[in-house]
């Protein structure tokens, strides 16, 4: 599949944004520079009236998610932040699976260790 670049981006709300994070967003998106976005948006604003762009602009601030607090680093990260924004059951899901892999496999090891033959083999060898 070819190696994960971080500076490959989805289209999400900045957290380090004015209002809202969607002109930042935006910008970061399509490489651009976040001033422009915000003067185009106010011109918007001024030019069409406030309640387009307004509804718009909380349209869009509901629709893309929230960046992500830590950038991943690989596309299973990405996969996950995206499974997880858009499902939260389905993210608690796959975690929970993981985890019930891991106990079993533990539960595996405990037992192969605690087991007779374990005990025997190791008297055996010492």
């Amino acid at each position: 599949m070819g190696r994960f670049r971080s500076n490959r981006r989805g289209l999400y709300r900045s957290r380090q944004g004015m209002l809202l994070g969607v002109c930042r967003g935006l910008a970061d998106y399509f490489d651009f520079s976040v001033g422009w976005i915000r003067v185009l948006t106010v011109a918007a604003f001024i030019f069409t009236g406030f309640w387009p762009v307004g509804l718009l602009y909380l349209v869009a601030a509901l629709i893309m998610k929230p960046a992500p607090v830590i950038t991943p680093q690989s596309e299973e990260e990405e996969e996950f932040y995206r499974s997880y924004t858009d499902s939260r059951r389905r993210a608690l899901g796959r975690l929970k699976r993981t985890f019930d892999h891991l106990e079993r496999r533990l539960q595996r090891m405990e037992d192969v260790v605690t087991s007779r033959d374990f005990d025997w083999e190791n008297r055996v060898r010492g």
